[in-house]
């Protein structure tokens, strides 16, 4: 279902939106959020139901294992002595690594495994038989949610969340299929505000101005600049092309990237506005940079800030020399290239 289809604008979002503010007026403050919760599996099983049970799963591994690593961080906390010291630290790390390592073997297995099996069996002549995988929507995103929410639960930095909230959190339909990807800490605070159940004027109006702006975004500027970009590609793969072709295609192209893109990121900061949530921006102006390490701090800004926060800065940023500093950005590069596909011009 996508943001701009009929079926989303002229019923799930009237109909969920109504609900929503007509359960705020009741005197129950977790129905309306409980009410997102069951619209937003709804909404991620529109297109195939069959991997709602697991997100399901994954939300309830994910939630265990935060809670036991923030109760091993408050028992690192108040041990007292080496030895207990030491015991606390090393469940912890082992549960940690166990955690981020599920949610990594699930994503690769739906993402990579293909891609994996296609060059080993390159180079080894052997056949696996892998042919396609249905990828679940949004697993790249909320992947890294949970990953970060395990991280800060080991380092004590995450408060022991509610269930709904921690289940509002990953599946929060504006964000949940594609960004911006959202920290826990900005998130789940939010769902105990007074200010979230409160019909406002201004967010109603606010959120309508940022939904359109990237609805026009995306079908009159993406679109169009799709019509011009995707003959161009495909003519590229059966023949030459002129230079001008050429040029035509990687503009068009490269603007049908970020119009739609930066559509989807506007019309879920809108979407999240008219439930009274307050989802980050995504993209600061990316093509107005100067140089190149000024448009990655502008081009999705929430992924640069993860692989920052939670990539580079553990792998010692650079605080560890020349050598290693390059290292460090060359890996998270690499990760960071592979995140967005299964393919050696992601690697490259």
């Amino acid at each position: 279902m996508l943001f701009s289809s009929y079926i989303f604008i002229g019923v799930f979002l009237p109909v969920t939106l109504i609900v929503y503010r007509l359960l705020c007026l009741t005197r129950h403050p977790r129905l309306p959020f409980l009410w997102l919760v069951v619209a937003s599996f709804f909404f991620y099983g529109w297109w195939n139901p069959i991997h709602v049970p697991l997100l399901m799963a994954s939300i309830v591994a994910n939630y265990l294992i935060g809670l036991r690593l923030t109760a091993l961080a408050s028992q690192s906390r108040l041990a007292t002595g080496q030895p207990r010291l030491a015991d606390v630290a090393l469940k912890k790390r082992r549960l940690l690594i166990a955690g981020i390592a599920g949610n990594l073997l699930v994503l690769a297995y739906f993402k990579y495994s293909v891609f994996i099996a296609e060059n080993v069996g390159a180079l080894t002549g052997l056949d696996f038989g892998i042919r396609a995988i249905a990828l679940p929507l949004g697993i790249s995103f909320f992947t890294f949610q949970k990953v970060a929410y395990l991280a800060d639960a080991a380092e004590g930095k995450a408060a022991e969340y509610r269930f709904l909230d921690y289940c509002l959190f990953v599946t929060f339909f504006p964000q949940l299929i594609a960004g911006p990807i959202v920290h826990h800490s900005q998130m789940m605070p939010q769902f105990r505000r007074p200010e979230a159940m409160r019909f406002s004027n201004a967010d109603l109006a606010l959120g309508l101005t940022f939904f359109i702006a990237g609805l026009w975004k995306k079908v009159v500027l993406a679109d169009t600049m799709a019509a011009y970009a995707s003959p161009v590609f495909a003519a590229a793969g059966e023949q030459g092309l002129s230079a001008w072709d050429a040029w035509t295609g990687a503009l068009a192209y490269s603007l049908q990237l970020y119009f739609d893109f930066s559509a989807y990121s506007d019309m879920a900061i809108g979407l999240g506005v008219l439930f009274g949530i307050r989802l980050p921006f995504n993209f600061n102006s990316p093509y107005k940079a100067v140089n190149i390490i000024d448009f990655w701090r502008r081009w999705h800004m929430t992924l640069s800030k993860f692989l920052r926060d939670y990539l580079y800065v553990p792998l010692g940023g650079n605080r560890k020399g020349r050598a290693r500093r390059y290292l460090n950005l060359f890996l998270t590069m690499l990760l960071g290239g592979l995140w967005h596909g299964a393919a050696w011009t992601f690697v490259i």
